[in-house]
């Protein structure tokens, strides 16, 4: 038996090697670390999202014995959605595994698929910094695809329009704590029964760099740092100003061309700031479907897929490959406001 026919074994069907990739650990993605998305797993790409738009109202006191007045339910719309597929393969080739002898059938299996994980860590990343670079674009509004268009507009399927703040940061004339309170306000008012434990700030670093420097900022940090954090010299990490955690965000990625160059892409627009609630309940969610495989229609979808698919026809190769389907979702796209600075 050739050292190709290995594939065989069970260890490479499609359930163990999806385990497997879901098992390694996320090394990319600031928005990732921050937890604000939820997984929720589909059983088909897809779905359908009801929202009631009710609002709160104060009870009027009724007597004891009476009928109880009956809760008036708001008007319920149906929006639908399908989650994308995002996918790369890896080959390994016969040549790349010519070197392994075989001491045994267990050893040879082995260092086999030590070889099919360091190709699954390679897709893995790949597939990290994509799903980044879609909650970046959940947070924004609009995920995009990697050529820049747009795989769903949040606000125009939500009926919505984005709160947009002009904090004009080279003037010392504009209240600047104010256009804080404005954000805060915004995202509380639009909250629509989601809880929240604070709000985050994602800067771009011409932002973050006119906030650092504007007279107002520098007099609060200039308190803070002496008194909180006397120690404190790298705030990129996030600073607390006006109720809300500032961050200097450099998320970017490698976006291939057509005529096989790649072109660098930031995830935030220059200039621009992104804020968003965070610790909610229902506000953000990943919504992750089957790969398209056979054996896995209408099982419940998995953050990511792995499977190997040997060439049938010479025996010389196997390619591995990777998948996700996933649609990142802000439930509650008024809660999203967009930051600029005019200078």
């Amino acid at each position: 038996m050739s050292t190709m026919d290995i594939f065989t074994n069970d260890a490479f069907r499609t359930r163990e090697l999806s385990e497997g990739i879901n098992n390694i650990p996320n090394m990319w993605g600031r928005i990732n670390e921050l937890g604000l998305f939820t997984p929720k797993p589909l059983r088909t790409a897809a779905f359908m999202i009801e929202s009631q738009n009710g609002k709160l109202v104060i009870v009027q006191s009724s007597e004891r014995g009476t009928n109880v007045p009956a809760l008036q339910r708001g008007k319920r719309e149906i929006r639908d959605f399908r989650t994308p597929r995002f996918a790369l393969e890896s080959r390994i080739t016969a040549d790349d595994i010519s070197g392994i002898r075989q001491f045994g059938s267990e050893s040879e299996l082995v260092q086999v698929i030590d070889e099919v994980l360091d190709r699954q860590v390679d897709l893995r990343s790949n597939m990290d910094i994509t799903r980044e670079y879609l909650r970046a674009g959940a947070l924004a509004g609009q995920v995009l695809d990697a050529d820049g268009t747009v795989i769903v507009d949040l606000f125009s399927a939500f009926g919505v329009t984005q709160k947009v703040i002009d904090f004009d940061l080279g003037t010392g004339a504009t209240d600047h704590a104010g256009k804080a309170r404005e954000v805060l306000n915004h995202i509380d008012r639009n909250m629509k029964g989601d809880v929240k434990t604070g709000v985050h700030a994602l800067c771009s670093q011409t932002f973050f760099d006119n906030l650092m420097s504007n007279d107002s900022f520098k007099d609060a940090h200039k308190y803070y740092t002496s008194t909180v954090e006397p120690l404190r010299d790298d705030v990129r990490g996030g600073v607390p100003w006006q109720g809300i955690t500032w961050e200097q965000y450099l998320g970017e990625g490698e976006v291939p061309q057509e005529d096989g160059t790649t072109q660098n892409k930031s995830f935030i627009a220059d200039g621009d700031v992104r804020f968003f609630p965070t610790g909610t309940r229902q506000s953000f969610r990943d919504y992750n479907a089957p790969a398209d495989y056979m054996e896995t229609v209408n099982t419940p979808g998995q953050p990511f897929y792995s499977k190997v698919m040997p060439d049938t026809k010479a025996n010389r190769f196997v390619d591995v490959e990777g998948q996700m389907n996933t649609l990142p979702m802000c439930m509650r796209p008024a809660v999203l406001v967009r930051g600029h600075s005019s200078t």
